[in-house]
C-alpha cells in the first residue's frame, strides 16, 4: 500500500503568525515535526501548504530539509489533503501538523498499523500529551467527506466530519501507558505555548547533551519527564504551569 504521513503547515496562523519557522532549540517548528516524523518509519513526509506568497517560506524550509512540497487551497484543508493524496497516489495517509513539535514518534506506525488491521476510515488516539497524536485515514474516506461535507470549519479541520458522521467507521484507540499525559499540553497555538515548548526543549536537550548528531530526536517519554515537575510547581497561572493543563 502506498502510504505518507502529509504535514499541513502555513504561514498565515490567526493567534501566532509565521508560527511554522518559529524556532525552538535552535530549529524551526516545522524541522522539528519533520525531523519526528521521518524517524517514525519508513513513509514519506510531504508538506502540505498553501499557494499563498508567504507560504513560499514554507516550501524553502521544505526543501531544505528533503522533504516533498504540495501545495493547495488556504480555508480548505480537506481539499489539500485530497489533492495531496490523488497526486501521489495514496491508498492511505498520516495527517499531522505543523504547531506540534513535540508529536510522538512512534504513533504514526501505531495508529496506521491499526487502520489497516480493523479496515476503518479513520484512526486517532487519545490520551497523550495535547500536540502528540496524529491520525489515520484513508483517501477514500477523504475523497467522501470531500464531497459530503458543506459546513466551513468540516473543511477546514479535515477528519471532523469523518469523526462525526455515522457513514464513516472512525476508531477512537488509547495511547500506551508511558506517554499517555492528556492534561499535558505540547502544541504551540500561541505565543505563551512558544515560550512553554521552548522551555521545555531546552531543558532536554541539555539533558540529553549534544544532539546535534543524534540518530533520533527526543524521545516524547523525556520532554513528558522534563514537562511534568515544571507543571507540578508552577501554580502561578503565569507562563506554562497550571494554566496549560487545563
Amino acid at each position: 500500500m502506498d502510504s505518507a504521513i502529509v504535514l499541513q503547515a502555513r504561514m498565515g496562523s490567526t493567534r501566532l503568525p509565521g508560527k511554522s519557522l518559529a524556532p525552538v532549540a535552535g530549529r524551526s517548528l516545522l524541522a522539528h515535526c519533520v525531523e519526528r516524523l521521518r524517524a517514525s518509519s519508513d513513509m514519506r513526509v510531504v508538506v502540505a501548504t498553501t499557494m499563498r506568497m508567504e507560504d513560499d517560506s514554507v516550501e524553502r524550509e521544505a526543501e531544505r530539509l528533503g522533504v516533498e512540497v504540495v501545495r493547495g487551497p488556504d480555508e480548505d484543508v480537506l481539499a489539500r489533503y485530497v489533492m495531496v493524496a490523488m497526486r501521489l497516489g495514496l491508498v492511505d495517509l498520516v495527517r499531522a501538523t505543523a504547531d506540534n513539535p513535540a508529536v510522538d514518534i512512534d504513533a504514526p506506525r501505531r495508529v496506521l498499523d491499526i487502520r489497516r488491521r480493523t479496515g476503518a476510515d479513520h484512526v486517532v488516539e487519545f490520551g497523550l500529551p495535547y500536540g502528540s497524536a496524529v491520525e489515520a485515514v484513508s483517501t477514500a474516506a477523504l475523497v467522501r467527506a470531500a464531497a459530503l461535507a458543506t459546513d466551513a470549519a468540516d473543511r477546514e479541520h479535515v477528519t471532523s466530519f469523518i469523526r462525526r458522521d455515522s457513514r464513516f467507521v472512525a476508531i477512537s484507540a488509547i495511547a500506551p501507558p508511558a506517554v499517555r499525559r492528556p492534561n499535558l499540553r505540547l502544541t504551540v497555538d500561541t505565543a505563551e505555548d512558544l515560550e512553554w515548548v521552548r522551555r521545555i526543549f531546552g531543558l532536554a536537550e541539555r539533558r540529553g547533551g549534544d544532539r546535534e548528531c543524534a540518530p533520533t530526536p527526543i524521545p516524547l517519554s523525556t520532554l513528558i519527564a522534563v514537562a511534568e515537575p515544571l507543571i507540578r510547581v508552577d501554580t502561578t497561572g503565569n507562563g506554562s504551569g497550571a494554566r496549560d493543563t487545563g
